[in-house]
C-alpha cells in the first residue's frame, strides 16, 4: 500500500539543520503517525512521502517555503514587560515561549530579549527560514477509517475518542 491522501502513515524521522545538526527524532519513541493530505506535518514532507511503502526509506531536504516559511522579521515586537504580569514578569527568561493571539489567529511567541522594562518576543515558528533534512524510514501505511477521517486525525493507543 502506497502513501496517498487520507491514508494512515506511520513513520520514523531524525530531523537535521543545515548544519547537520540534529534537531528531533522519534528514534527512541513510537513512530510518528498522522493522517497524509490534512495538513499535519509540513508540505515539503508530506510531497516527499507521496507514493511511498511501508519499509521505504528516503532522505528529504525541505526549503523554508515548504517547512515553515521565511522569517519575517516584523514579528518581532517590543512589548512592555507587565504584559507579562499573570505570568509573573520576574519569572520570564530568554527562550520562554507563549501562546498569543495574532492577526492570523493564536501563535507561539519566544522571548528573545529582556531589557529592563522592554521584552523583545518573535513570532516567528522557531524553524522559519531553516532548510530541513528528514531522514525518514515508513513504518507502516494503511487506510485510515471514517471516523479517523471525520475527526482528522490518527486514532491510536492513548487516544481518547469514542
Amino acid at each position: 500500500m502506497q502513501v496517498a491522501e487520507n491514508m494512515a502513515v506511520s513513520i520514523h524521522y531524525v530531523l537535521t539543520n543545515k548544519a547537520g545538526e540534529q534537531l528531533d527524532s522519534s528514534r527512541d519513541e513510537e513512530p510518528m503517525t498522522y493522517l497524509h493530505g490534512s495538513s499535519q506535518i509540513i508540505p515539503g514532507l508530506e510531497s516527499a512521502l507521496l507514493g511511498k511503502s511501508a519499509g521505504d526509506k528516503l532522505v528529504a531536504t525541505v526549503k523554508p517555503e515548504d517547512a515553515y516559511g521565511e522569517r519575517v522579521e516584523d514579528r518581532l515586537q517590543k512589548v512592555p514587560l507587565s504584559m507579562f504580569e499573570g505570568v509573573g514578569a520576574d519569572k520570564i527568561e530568554v527562550g520562554m515561549q507563549f501562546q498569543a493571539d495574532a492577526s492570523h489567529g493564536v501563535s507561539v511567541v519566544t522571548v528573545k530579549e529582556i531589557n529592563g522594562d522592554e521584552v523583545v518576543i518573535d513570532g516567528n515558528h522557531p524553524l522559519a527560514g531553516e532548510t530541513l533534512t528528514f531522514d525518514v524510514e515508513v513504518m507502516a501505511v494503511r487506510e485510515a477509517t471514517g471516523d479517523e477521517l471525520n475527526q482528522e486525525h490518527v486514532h491510536g493507543e492513548g487516544c481518547n475518542h469514542e
